[in-house]
């Protein structure tokens, strides 16, 4: 496949997995790896990914899991180009469909209750003038609630997902009192909590939240994630954590 001027092939050395990532735009980090290991799925479930950038998690968890499908929203017209790329280059057009289009709208597209897993590695931060600064507009939209909200994302993920469904998704520690308060508002129960640290010395800097609609109270804590990811290496993460398969 022909790369643009900016792009470079990577091997995700995983099941014989490659990815283009472009770097102009924003590249996917552990965190993408981690919620990818993390979410489970029956090879008869319906899958869907809330803001896929170029594709990376949905093509993991389709090799890993064998779901029987994925529906993958983007709502950068560019990042869902060269998601729609990723996923041919990986031979998975039959198993992830990418929709470009902002989640909000999801109606338009697939039904409401009609999914059996919901995944998302979302904008983590709130948006203000001075955090925006110096950042291009496709990072910009990847990393601040610009075009979704953690509300907007909760809420969608509750409208999607079938009663005793699945929500799994990354953020920051910080902010898991508003996490909690709206999947609570939403009807999703917060089921299992994994913190994820870059060392054994530092506070965790990301939380995975796996939480289940209408399901009854009760939090699992899982043992905290050491990364030991010093030169910020995805790839590290990935083979450790997905089993260390070469394809």
């Amino acid at each position: 496949m022909k790369l643009n001027q900016s792009e470079r092939l990577e091997d995700l050395q995983v099941g014989g997995l490659k990815i283009i990532q472009d770097g102009e735009k924003y590249c996917f980090t552990s965190d993408s790896a981690i919620l990818a290991n993390c979410v489970s799925a029956k090879k008869s479930d319906r899958c869907l990914e809330i803001g896929c950038g170029n594709g990376v998690i949905s093509i993991l968890v389709a090799h890993k899991c064998n779901p029987k499908e994925i529906v993958a929203f983007e709502v950068q017209p560019s990042a869902a180009l060269l998601a729609d790329r990723n996923v041919e280059l990986n031979n998975l057009k039959d198993k992830i469909k990418i929709v470009q289009s902002p989640i909000q709208d999801f109606k338009n597209y697939v039904k409401h209750e009609s999914f059996d897993v919901v995944f998302s590695n979302p904008p983590y931060m709130k948006t203000n003038e001075k955090s925006l600064v110096g950042e291009n507009s496709s990072r910009a939209i990847s990393r601040h609630e610009i075009l979704l909200s953690l509300k907007e994302l909760i809420f969608c993920a509750a409208k999607l997902l079938k009663f005793g469904g699945k929500f799994c998704f990354v953020h920051r520690p910080e902010r898991l009192s508003e996490i909690f308060s709206e999947l609570k508002l939403n009807n999703l129960e917060p089921k299992k909590l994994l913190f994820v640290s870059p060392s054994e010395s530092k506070a965790p800097t990301i939380v995975l939240i796996e939480a289940r609609k209408g399901a009854k109270s009760g939090l699992e804590v899982l043992p905290t994630l050491i990364a030991n990811d010093k030169d910020g290496s995805y790839i590290y993460t990935i083979k450790k954590l997905l089993g260390g398969e070469n394809g």
